[in-house]
């Protein structure tokens, strides 16, 4: 008995039978001008067996990113460009440029200098100054004669460097002749699969636009980094002229109007609103102190009592062992107050994070438009850095910690809104209309069906909640938070690497507890259910 498959043997692409003249028509639709041209490239490329191109495009070398340009191929147009620029730059810096005329410079600032020191030892009456001065200038004289010496030889290299530019420019130009098939020809595949996202043919709007950003980008880049003193527009946005334009002259700049204008409508907004942020801050603080109350107000052993028998419950005996050590190194280093404060904060942005969270994610999970109206919201509070938060909080608010919280809540709520309308999408329509078939009605299909099922992704954003509340604790603290963000405050002000290590690790300990107590609620919940 003989094994057959050993006499198929493929030796190219061309052994297997496919439609040529399908194929062909495919290829000159996708390629449109010049069509003949890249069905012979495209075949030379299917019935190729090694690694190395064996085609070489003379137009794509020839034009360089222009070609890559009215072909749709960008990626390629953006990374010829760049790699040609460069080369283009080099020629620039040995046929007109100046490459020792940095060295020259600081040659000549350092000879301005020399002669300064000079001058001074001529006008001390001290031998001791006139010898140090003396000294110093020799010095920085030697230094301007090295300088001036590599300006001369940088000049002097400035015809290797003409080479060296026009070498790369030939190296980049026979690099994209024999890349270009290659990368025409998996455009083309592309183009087979989706011919609707894939752009084929030659196109005139592509040329005009590849031939604009070539025209600006690169004699701009050229000018800049050959000519000596180029022009100060290419160093810096004239926002100064600018604004005299918009303005008028004399009347300031665009940044200090709009900034004013932002600052009079805040304080006007804070002023007129005044009853409303101070109830908003009375809210929160009544949470905050219950907490406190409640963690600082109670003997010691008995918060950490509470605390690890919590852990024991929750995860397990090996997290139990591990809070009880962590809340002793805490006690021992003197940080338990501090900490306690930290945990009521947190305690507090979290207990408010999951109230209106997961009622807004609930609506968001059942209303698609509710949703897309407040996705960019969740976007800004999730993106805007954390210290901005801080600016409008501080205007409105205060400082102190009911400011803070209400900072860390703006900061902490997105995971628990955007998972909790998740786990709410999640949910089988299969289910909920078995659920409805039974006569559940709206509120029992939520609190029974819909909440349970939605668990899993709900307190995983309860989770994250919490870790990104936690890490607003240093944060917060600029603004008059106190608790364990305050101590690294005032290490980092005083460079105090013992106190601030010390005290990272105190709140590295409070959020490996609160993650581990977490979890392990959760899947013992998980646990529970399965039985």
């Amino acid at each position: 008995m003989t094994d057959t498959s050993t006499d198929m043997k493929v030796t190219a692409a061309s052994n297997i039978e496919v439609d040529t003249e399908a194929l062909n028509a495919s290829i000159k639709e996708f390629a449109g001008l010049y069509g003949d041209y890249y069905c012979k490239a495209i075949h030379k490329i299917h019935d190729n067996t090694s690694v190395l191109p064996v085609t070489f495009n003379l137009w794509a070398a020839v034009l360089g990113p222009l070609w890559s340009a009215s072909r749709a191929v960008w990626g390629m147009f953006w990374t010829f460009l760049i790699l040609e620029v460069i080369a283009w730059v080099q020629i620039g810096r040995g046929l007109w440029g100046n490459p020792g005329a940095d060295m020259a410079e600081r040659a000549a600032r350092q000879r301005d200098r020399a002669t300064e020191l000079l001058q001074r030892a001529q006008d001390a009456t001290e031998q001791a100054d006139i010898d140090r001065f003396t000294k110093l200038a020799g010095n920085i004289q030697s230094a301007a004669d090295r300088s001036l010496a590599q300006a001369d030889t940088g000049q002097a290299e400035a015809v290797t460097i003409m080479v060296t530019g026009f070498a790369l420019l030939i190296v980049f130009k026979l690099i994209q002749g024999f890349l270009a098939n290659q990368i025409y020809e998996k455009q083309y595949s592309k183009w087979r699969i989706d011919p609707e996202a894939t752009e084929s043919g030659r196109s005139l709007r592509n040329t005009i636009s590849g031939a604009v950003l070539t025209g600006v980008i690169g004699p701009l880049v050229i000018y800049k980094f050959t000519v000596n003193s180029s022009l100060a527009l290419l160093d810096s946005f004239p926002e100064q002229r600018v604004s005299e334009l918009i303005l008028g002259e004399g009347n300031g700049t665009l940044f200090s109007r709009v900034a004013s204008s932002m600052e009079d409508r805040i304080d006007g907004t804070a002023d007129a609103g005044g009853d409303f942020f101070d109830g908003i801050v009375a809210g929160v603080r009544a949470v905050l102190d219950a907490l406190t109350l409640a963690l600082e107000g109670s003997p010691w052993p008995v918060v950490m009592l509470v605390i690890c028998v919590t852990a024991w419950r929750a995860a397990g005996p090996r997290v139990a062992i591990f809070t009880a050590a962590a809340l002793a190194y805490i006690a021992l280093l003197g940080y338990w107050e501090v900490t306690m404060e930290t945990v009521a904060l947190v305690g507090a942005s979290v207990t408010l994070c999951v109230a209106m969270g997961i009622p807004l994610g609930i609506w968001f999970g059942k209303s698609h438009r509710a949703y897309r109206i407040a996705e960019p919201v969740l976007d800004l509070m999730q993106t805007l850095p954390a210290f901005v938060y801080l600016i409008p909080i501080i205007a409105f608010f205060g400082t102190g910690n009911p400011p803070g919280i209400l900072a860390t809540i703006i900061f902490g709520m997105p995971p628990v809104i955007r998972l909790t309308a998740l786990g709410m999408r999640g949910v089988p329509e299969s289910i909920k209309e078995a659920a409805v078939a039974f006569g559940a009605s709206r509120a029992q299909l939520l609190k029974d069906v819909e909440i349970p099922l939605a668990l899993p992704s709900i307190m995983a954003g309860v989770n994250q909640t919490i870790l990104m509340c936690l890490s607003m604790v240093v944060i917060i603290s600029l603004i008059g938070g106190g608790g364990l963000g305050k101590e690294i405050l005032e290490a980092l002000q005083y460079a105090a690497k013992g106190p601030g290590l010390l005290g990272g690790f105190a709140i590295l300990f409070v959020a490996m507890v609160i993650d581990r107590i977490v979890q392990g609620a959760f899947r013992q919940d998980e646990n529970d259910k399965g039985c």
